[in-house]
């Protein structure tokens, strides 16, 4: 039985979402994860979105996928070719809408997986917006936040942690290694000081021990798209348990909802 929406046809979702039906909606981006990884994140989100989907299925929650939203909000990805970004926004309009209208045509308990940082506040404020409108609250799962406690819980390399290496990295080789590159991977280029201050993360320099945000773009912090100090740990089965655990946990979300979301 297949979970994405697209493959169905209108009677069969029609029917599943009027017996109760949860409505996944994966998002991300297309921006560069460093020379070895795809730039599209959000076929990872959507990979994990089908896989909660499929664990809610076999626990008796019946859930649906939606196409993912392939374009994140703003912040440092403007200028990577290729890399489409959306103002914040746009970004939180098109969850409104996609929301609303799963809403106006009778699905009530909706999940989204959120596989960009850069979305996180649109997605955050177009919930609030949703709650007030139908006092009702959607969760949203922030894959790479989660995944990056996970990362250092399974004890993860803290060389390889950080953009351009994991959690996606191994994520990555885990869900898509068709599209992976692991030879490619490598160390962090050095970075050329911003006021003759040395860049302490992304938009982040300090002086006297306090931290200052400042625009940047990525290949001014991160050339190449690596942050991390070196993305060569990252590995498959590292990314297995990353994804397992999320899995487990979005099944568990949606059996909440499921009791709690009429």
């Amino acid at each position: 039985m297949s979970r994405r929406i697209a493959e169905l046809t209108a009677p069969d979702v029609a029917a599943r979402l009027a017996a109760g039906a949860a409505v996944l909606l994966p998002l991300g981006s297309l921006e560069t994860h460093g020379p070895q990884a795809p730039m599209g994140d959000f076929l990872l989100a959507e990979e994990i979105a089908l896989r909660i989907a499929e664990a809610a299925g076999a626990a008796g929650t019946d859930a649906l996928v939606l196409p993912p939203i392939p374009f994140g909000g703003e912040d440092f990805f403007s200028f990577v070719p290729g890399g489409i970004v959306l103002t914040p926004a746009t970004l939180q309009a098109v969850v409104e809408e996609v929301c609303d209208n799963l809403i106006r045509t009778g699905a009530r308990r909706i999940l989204l997986v959120n596989g960009h940082a850069g979305s996180i506040a649109p997605v955050d404020a177009a919930m609030r917006v949703l709650r007030r409108k139908y006092e009702l609250r959607l969760p949203v799962l922030h894959l790479w936040r989660v995944a990056g406690a996970l990362h250092q819980e399974f004890g993860g390399a803290a060389a390889s942690f950080g953009h351009g290496g994991d959690p996606v990295w191994s994520v990555a080789q885990h869900l898509r290694p068709e599209l992976c590159r692991p030879e490619k991977a490598r160390e962090r280029e050095a970075v050329p000081p911003i006021y003759g201050l040395p860049v302490a993360d992304f938009a982040t320099v300090k002086i006297e021990g306090v931290a200052f945000t400042l625009p940047t773009e990525v290949e001014e912090v991160a050339p190449g798209g690596v942050a991390c100090a070196d993305s060569r740990p990252g590995n498959a089965a590292h990314g297995a348990r990353i994804v397992e655990r999320i899995t487990t946990a979005g099944a568990a979300m949606l059996a909440r909802l499921k009791e709690h979301v009429a």
